[in-house]
């Protein structure tokens, strides 16, 4: 007979899931870096890159602390998500619209990683498990952030650059 799946279990898959998307984001981020036609929204995409980096690593202690080896688990919806920030990329290319789109797209990616972080983080209290709580909380914590400047640049520059045909 099949063993009973517990939360810790689904905690353990979830945990692999963000862990293989958090790799599949570090990879597209220099591509939608390179996209980008306004400066601060490449910049914007050069400090994800790095916090992607240091949210990796809080993953592997997190693994570290349940005595597993970080392995990821292929998540179908970060490779969707990341497949339609492709498609925005080469549909509106040379197009004004073009950041709005990447901006979108970041924050398909962000929302995703919120609503994963989120989950784990209140597993992790549930099973008592203190610094994994504490780790993910302070990925969770930097996915909002991101999410809100993301919400900031486009209000201030990027929607507006967006409405306009080039060289009108």
């Amino acid at each position: 007979m099949a063993k009973t799946k517990t939360l810790e279990d689904l905690f353990l898959d979830t945990l692999k899931d963000i862990y293989y998307a958090e790799r599949k984001i570090l990879k597209a981020l220099p591509k939608m870096k390179r996209a980008a036609t306004d400066e601060k929204l490449a910049q914007a995409f050069e400090k994800h890159h790095s916090e992607t980096e240091e949210q990796i690593e809080r993953l592997q202690k997190v693994f570290e602390t349940l005595g597993k080896s970080a392995r990821g688990k292929t998540c179908d919806a970060i490779e969707g998500i990341i497949a339609e920030a492709e498609e925005i990329m080469d549909e509106f290319k040379g197009s004004p619209a073009l950041d709005a789109g990447l901006i979108s797209s970041a924050q398909a990616v962000e929302h995703y990683e919120i609503t994963r972080y989120g989950t784990l983080h209140r597993w992790a209290k549930e099973l008592g498990m203190k610094d994994a709580a504490k780790l993910l909380n302070e990925t969770l914590q930097q996915e909002w952030k991101t999410d809100e400047d993301l919400t900031k640049l486009a209000d201030i520059t990027v929607n507006a650059a967006a409405k306009a045909p080039e060289n009108a």
